[in-house]
């Protein structure tokens, strides 16, 4: 289960659900957490099951709230006894994978996905994403920024996002950075998603619409680089699997990897 982008929509916001399913992005997420004051849960919660019930193809999913949490256990119980089964379950503040547990045993076969967004989660990430039923995690940078005392620069969060990166790499799942918290900055947004990209991240989660176009682009192998990664590929099957040389450039295993995963994406 791998998304080149996956767009939040408030779960007090039923109106912009069907909306969110027309922004190009390769999933959803309806956000009953962050997104959704004390006040605003049950009416949350009832809007995005009754929404989901209706859905047989699209690739949307849940944001429940902590299962540390009374709102996290209520949004379990309603799940269960609902129709409605999202795309994937996405479960914030994770910091072990105890934490996971309740979820998968109640709702055996929903693909899980991890919020890595403490420094208890980063020191056990390789635990979490290992977890049975994971299928991707989320960095949540705020989160862990404000845990840490620390901005959310780059530079700041590259330990985080590095240790995330390598244990979802390590147990083959998929890893989503941060959404970009600046809306009017496309250009830091395009920046820093391929910086994400260059460091492993197999996507990037949106905040707006207006985010997915760029994020899209920044994941998906241009003409050059597919033309490029089939070239190794058949450089590498005319070697007989062996060491080739392609351009005065070694050809090994790690490269046809990376070149196949370029292809997979494409």
């Amino acid at each position: 289960m791998t998304f080149r982008s996956l767009l939040f929509v408030p779960g007090t916001r039923p109106d912009r659900f069907g909306k969110a399913l027309d922004a190009g992005a390769d999933a959803v997420c309806i956000d009953l957490e962050d997104a959704v004051p004390p006040a605003g849960k049950a009416e949350a919660r009832a809007a995005a099951l009754a929404f989901l019930s209706q859905l047989h193809t699209a690739v949307v999913g849940l944001r429940i709230n902590g299962v540390r949490t009374l709102e996290g256990l209520k949004d379990l119980v309603a799940l269960v006894e609902s129709d409605a089964r999202p795309a994937f379950l996405m479960i914030p503040k994770v910091a072990a994978p105890e934490d996971l547990l309740t979820a998968g045993e109640i709702l055996p076969g929903l693909a899980l996905w991890p919020v890595v967004e403490s420094a208890e989660g980063v020191r056990r990430a390789f635990e979490i994403c290992a977890a049975p039923g994971v299928a991707g995690a989320l960095f949540g940078g705020a989160d862990l920024s404000a845990d840490l005392g620390s901005t959310m620069d780059w530079d700041a969060l590259l330990l985080g996002r590095g240790t995330l990166v390598a244990a979802c790499g390590r147990a083959g799942v998929a890893s989503l950075d941060v959404p970009h918290l600046n809306i009017a900055d496309p250009d830091d947004l395009t920046a820093s998603t391929l910086r994400a990209k260059a460091l492993g991240f197999t996507g990037r989660s949106c905040i707006h619409p207006a985010q997915v176009a760029a994020v899209n682009a920044a994941y998906t192998p241009s003409p050059a680089e597919i033309e490029r990664a089939r070239r190794v590929v058949e450089a590498f099957d005319a070697a007989g699997g062996a060491a080739a040389l392609l351009d005065g450039k070694l050809i090994e295993l790690p490269v046809i990897r990376a070149a196949r995963r370029i292809l997979d994406r494409a």
